[in-house]
């Protein structure tokens, strides 16, 4: 997959791989005095108990664990797999934004196919298109098992950071 960013150093950030779990995902942020998995402590992905093994522009891959993520008839929420998927596809936008920009979501689908009621299911976005200015994402979600639990888009928005207040 190709950067649409003029000039190779750009192009070659953007599509750098580099590794974020929940104890490095300050690596995101451009604040380097900022305390690892800072970013992650009190968010949704802490109280769902997400994983992100891996991020790059042009892919992501995180697990998330069923237990404690469930619908009251204790099948896998709908709600927390489209958690799941658009922390995945809005990672994996701000990677291919770069430094000084910000990826926001603006339209997320998913269709559930299948049910789950134990383990640990894992999602992998993957970039189905890096502009300038969006970046959209096809993140497929499977069970323990390598079966399809759901399939989901993301669109992102790609937009200059605002200086902090």
């Amino acid at each position: 997959m190709r950067s649409n960013r003029a000039g190779g150093e750009a192009a070659g950030r953007a599509m750098g791989r580099f590794s974020l779990t929940g104890a490095n995902l300050s690596a995101m942020n451009t604040n380097s005095s900022e305390a690892p998995g800072a970013r992650t402590a009190g968010t949704l992905l802490e109280r769902m108990g997400i994983e992100v093994l891996e991020v790059s522009a042009a892919r992501a891959v995180g697990t998330m664990p069923v237990a404690g993520n469930t619908q009251p008839y204790g099948l896998l929420h709908g709600g927390a797999t489209v958690v799941l998927a658009e922390t995945l596809g809005s990672m994996a936008a701000a990677a291919h934004a770069g430094e000084g920009r910000l990826a926001v979501g603006v339209e997320v689908s998913a269709t559930h196919h299948r049910s789950v009621r134990t383990g640990i299911v894992t999602g992998t976005a993957t970039a189905l298109h890096l502009g300038r200015t969006t970046a959209s994402y096809e993140i497929v979600v499977e069970d323990s098992t390598s079966r399809r639990v759901a399939t989901a888009r993301l669109t992102c928005l790609l937009i200059d950071a605002r200086p902090a207040d």
